[in-house]
């Protein structure tokens, strides 16, 4: 097991690079870096569903720190889930062992939109409670990352009621009853701004909105259903948390790339489809980016992850606004000796601080 890297008391990796201000080092986490690929986290988990786990503050806590302690990494992010704020208002949504996000009832009419209710801060205690213990316990130069669904994602399941291929549900609502769709992504952005609040509330200090699911949608249809709802959600964070930067992140979402930066956020999420060069070649030179190596990779071996994770601090040419993080999450039968030797990779990629050179980020 990798000991964390030792850390300097006048500097926090992470944010530095949000900010593009030169870290010390190339910063890294990973999506999903808490979950079933550690042992740690079986044996606290428990059977039943991860919402079980997640209501337990003292066992979340656990959770979300176990990969800072056995890895070192640059952030921990908040054992939690997109339909924790669904879930806590009641609309009647679980996540089912092997499949995801399952809802009963559907939402498909606008009698659905009472089943959500205002998402207020006693609704969600058990999350504010974990975030206060983890924010506790980490490193002060490692900043717990809250995050929260964006109303696209968060909505697509609640209107298919499971994970779907085709988003047919999803779709026909959003064109059939246009009125009824901008009402329920007005609703969950709400739901979203309230959940990270709470977060940033207790002891945050960055968030992540997901909009995984983003990528199915056309550019036109991304632009005109979608873009305003999200842009809400990281305008009035911005006007709440100014200090805590946040991440946008979608699957499969390079010809939104310019569309999802466009709506406010402070980094831009990629996956593996799109280069960092490219991305900063289409968004300017200044854009902070995260990611992007396929996480596909991290099965293929110890050598094989290496050199991905090489070739994407390659990609990034030294530029001070670099997270390194993998382009989608930490897959099931990952070995955590794999990952570790990434996060050192990483790490020693740059000694010393990131060199601004051409990358300069502008105030």
């Amino acid at each position: 097991m990798t000991e964390p890297a030792a850390h300097d008391s006048g500097s926090v990796p992470f944010l530095d690079a949000a900010l593009g201000q030169s870290p010390r080092h190339t910063p890294v986490w990973f999506m999903r870096q808490a979950g079933r690929h550690l042992p740690e986290y079986r044996a606290v988990r428990g059977p039943g569903s991860i919402l079980d786990a997640i209501a337990r503050p003292d066992d979340a806590a656990a959770i979300t720190l176990q990969p800072v302690h056995r890895y070192g990494v640059d952030a921990a992010v908040l054992y939690s889930d997109i339909v924790v704020p669904a879930h806590a208002v009641g609309f009647g949504i679980d996540v089912a062992p092997g499949t995801g996000p399952v809802a009963e009832q559907p939402f498909r009419s606008a009698d659905d939109l009472e089943r959500l209710p205002e998402l207020t801060p006693e609704r969600v205690e058990h999350v504010a409670e974990t975030v206060r213990i983890v924010a506790r316990e980490l490193d002060p130069t490692v900043p717990l990352l809250a995050f929260a669904g964006a109303p696209f994602t968060v909505g697509s399941y609640l209107i298919e009621g499971a994970p779907s291929r085709n988003w047919r549900h999803t779709k026909a609502l959003m064109h059939s009853e246009p009125e009824l769709w901008h009402r329920l992504m007005a609703r969950l952005a709400d739901s979203a701004v309230a959940f990270i609040d709470v977060q940033l509330s207790n002891g945050a200090r960055a968030f992540q909105l997901f909009d995984s699911w983003a990528g199915a949608l056309s550019a036109v249809d991304y632009r005109r259903f979608v873009a305003p709802h999200s842009t809400s959600v990281f305008e009035r964070l911005a006007e709440r948390h100014p200090d805590a930067p946040g991440i946008h992140f979608g699957i499969g979402c390079d010809h939104l790339l310019e569309d999802m930066a466009a709506c406010g956020p402070r980094v831009i999420g990629l996956d593996w489809r799109t280069g960092i060069a490219d991305a900063r070649r289409r968004l300017g030179s200044d854009t902070v980016v995260q990611g992007n190596l396929d996480p596909a990779l991290v099965l293929a071996g110890r050598e094989v992850a290496l050199a991905g994770a090489q070739a994407v601090l390659d990609d990034n040419g030294g530029h001070p606004g670099h997270i390194f993080n993998l382009g989608h999450g930490v897959l099931p039968d990952s070995d955590p000796e794999v990952l570790a030797a990434v996060v050192d990779r990483v790490h020693q990629g740059s000694d010393g601080p990131v060199s601004a050179g051409d990358g300069t980020i502008s105030s």
